[in-house]
């Protein structure tokens, strides 16, 4: 009877543990499972609207169009466009910020200057734009540490923009201003409802904020006469100089120059100025302006949203003190 039982099993058991292979003895180790994310996360898909979903194609300085996802494009344009050693929610307002203008850029429709592409690395239409490596030749020994730093920024605000009435506003931002940002009226002529004169807390700290340019007064004689030539400029530099009416932070919205009434980001333009907030006066043979700032003024100012950030405002307290009237949320219009 023993054995027939014992034949019986091995008819039985024999099959299934064939079946089912052998076990891998002390020889042949189970393999180590090869993904960094904890065994019991679920992996999905980006959701619609994230950066990893969407596609960019961008027109760079050499002409070549290239696709990244947001995420990568939006990693090199702040990268560019602000210090890695700002704070963290600066970074994040700059990441939101360049999200949105993309966003804006593409919902206006063919560019002529990259009608094959949403947007270019001119900054003079578009955006910054640095490559990963240079950026780390750039950052030398704090390489690794920026470069997440810059990824974290991007992250942690996935897919979010700056929406005024439902839709991504034009999110123009600058470098630093004079006390006050200044409204689109006064440095464009329209006006747009988020784009209006709020206070701006930078100061000292920034780089070259207060900058001096000297022209000697013959040159700019040649140089104002022949963009305006029905100006007057004969006699003493001194007395070229006339009324000049006051932006909101204090510099130059339109100024008389030879009985000619001119606005204060042309003159900027003329005289290569880093900002239109700026007084002139003659000191001898010489044309002296004395400029504090940089850029165009309009939106957010990144050094200043570098001291919010200092002071413990959130990346949303940043957007909403910059541009008027909007909400930050996720946005999966196209």
């Amino acid at each position: 009877m023993a054995t027939a039982l014992v034949l019986l099993l091995a008819l039985f058991i024999g099959p299934i543990l064939f079946l089912r292979g052998e076990a891998p003895g002390p020889e042949e180790p189970l393999p180590s499972p090869t993904a960094t994310l904890p065994i019991d996360r679920t992996v999905t898909s980006p959701d619609p609207g994230s950066d990893a979903s969407t596609a960019i194609k961008v027109k760079l300085s050499d002409g070549a169009v290239v696709s990244l996802s947001m995420a990568d494009y939006l990693w090199r344009v702040v990268a560019a466009e602000m210090p890695a050693s700002f704070e963290p929610e600066a970074l994040k307002a700059q990441a939101v910020t360049a999200r949105t203008y993309t966003l804006y850029k593409r919902s206006i429709g063919v560019n002529p200057n990259h009608p094959d592409a949403d947007v270019c690395a001119d900054i003079n239409c578009c955006q910054a734009y640095l490559d990963p490596d240079k950026a780390a030749a750039n950052w030398g020994d704090s390489a690794q540490t920026y470069t997440e730093k810059i990824a974290q920024a991007v992250s942690s605000t996935d897919g979010q923009a700056i929406l005024y009435d439902g839709a991504p506003i034009d999110a123009v931002f600058f470098s630093s201003a004079a006390g006050r940002t200044l409204s689109s009226v006064e440095v464009w002529g329209g006006s747009v409802p988020y784009l209006e004169s709020v206070e701006s807390p930078e100061g000292a700290e920034v780089p070259n904020y207060r900058t001096t340019v000297e022209v000697p007064a013959e040159e700019f004689r040649t140089t104002f006469l022949a963009q305006y030539p029905q100006a007057d400029l004969s006699g003493e530099a001194s007395e070229w100089f006339g009324e000049t009416v006051p932006t909101s932070s204090g510099g130059v919205e339109t100024m008389s120059v030879g009985g000619v009434t001119v606005k204060g980001t042309a003159l900027r333009t003329l005289f290569g100025l880093r900002s239109a907030s700026f007084t002139v006066e003659a000191e001898g043979d010489q044309v002296v302006f004395s400029v504090t700032g940089y850029g165009h003024g309009v939106g957010m100012s990144q050094y200043g949203a570098n001291a919010l950030a200092k002071e413990g405002k959130s990346y949303l307290d940043i957007l909403t003190h910059y541009y008027t009237g909007v909400t930050v949320a996720p946005w999966s219009g196209s």
